[in-house]
């Protein structure tokens, strides 16, 4: 059997640039198929309308991710999708009583307020300063747990579609720092609290882009606070990163690559075959 997984993305995450490559790292992987819709950066009405003939496709599951999943561009999508078991991938909300409403829909959802809002002003924000806040960005949310946190929940769905369980069990997680940081599998407990620390200054980052985005008027207070909340992304990008490195002195890198049936291997130690 081949479980037929669907990929929409309405605007743009940290964590869509790679959602759709995590069950496949190298592109060996048996039993699966992966389509992705894509409506670049804007996810308006519009473009979420224009999502429907991807069900023609006819996915087992649909997991569906975007900037503000209350926006109407994504509340519109969804609505299209009531009729496949479907994942909301998001910054948002993070208020328990939205993600209840979310359940009650039917959906599944996996909320990152790790993922951080860009400063997408054009007083600041270029094509140039948007690839690199993302690249700080997917720094964080890979080296920190994030990323295999939704890798795993999304293979559980997998393992339920090809085992034929009905009706499947969608995730329902609200993906804080202290969350994403135990699917890191850190070895080292100052490395992990270097993650732990990025990932906080990643959730703050919203806190002082926001304002930027919504809120200040004047050319100088955007710019400044835009430029604040990407040179906060990028100091825990830089956490990130040196607490990769004390993994990595210690040969204490957890990998979990896949095997050919789909099946999560392990190895910790760089000279060692996974198992």
């Amino acid at each position: 059997m081949v479980v037929k997984v669907g990929f929409i993305k309405l605007g743009n995450l940290g964590t869509s640039q790679v959602i759709d490559l995590l069950l496949d790292e190298i592109a060996a992987r048996e039993g699966i198929a992966v389509r992705v819709f894509g409506t670049g950066a804007k996810m308006g009405k519009d473009e979420a309308e224009d999502t429907k003939y991807f069900l023609d496709w006819k996915p087992d599951f649909v997991v569906m991710i975007s900037p503000n999943s209350s926006a109407p561009g994504p509340t519109a999508a969804r609505e299209l999708y009531k009729v496949v078991p479907t994942i909301v991938v998001s910054d948002g909300p993070t208020k328990k009583e939205d993600r209840e409403k979310l359940e009650q829909a039917g959906f599944g959802y996996i909320i990152l307020p790790v993922d951080p809002l860009i400063g997408a002003k054009r007083e600041f924000l270029d094509c140039v300063e948007m690839a690199s806040f993302n690249t700080d960005a997917l720094k964080v949310l890979s080296v920190c747990g994030a990323v295999r946190l939704v890798q795993t929940e999304i293979d559980k769905v997998i393992d339920m579609v090809a085992a034929g369980t009905k009706p499947l069990v969608l995730p329902k997680i609200l993906a804080k720092p202290e969350k994403c940081v135990e699917s890191a599998g850190f070895a080292n407990p100052y490395a992990k609290a270097k993650a732990l620390a990025a990932l906080h200054i990643a959730t703050k980052v919203a806190e002082i882009d926001f304002p930027a985005c919504f809120v200040l008027k004047e050319v100088d207070q955007i710019a400044t606070a835009a430029a604040a909340g990407h040179e906060a992304m990028r100091a825990a990008a830089k956490l990130a990163d040196e607490a990769r490195e004390m993994e990595k002195a210690n040969d204490s890198v957890l990998r979990k690559p896949h095997a050919k049936d789909g099946r999560l291997l392990s190895k910790t130690k760089l000279l060692e075959k996974p198992q």
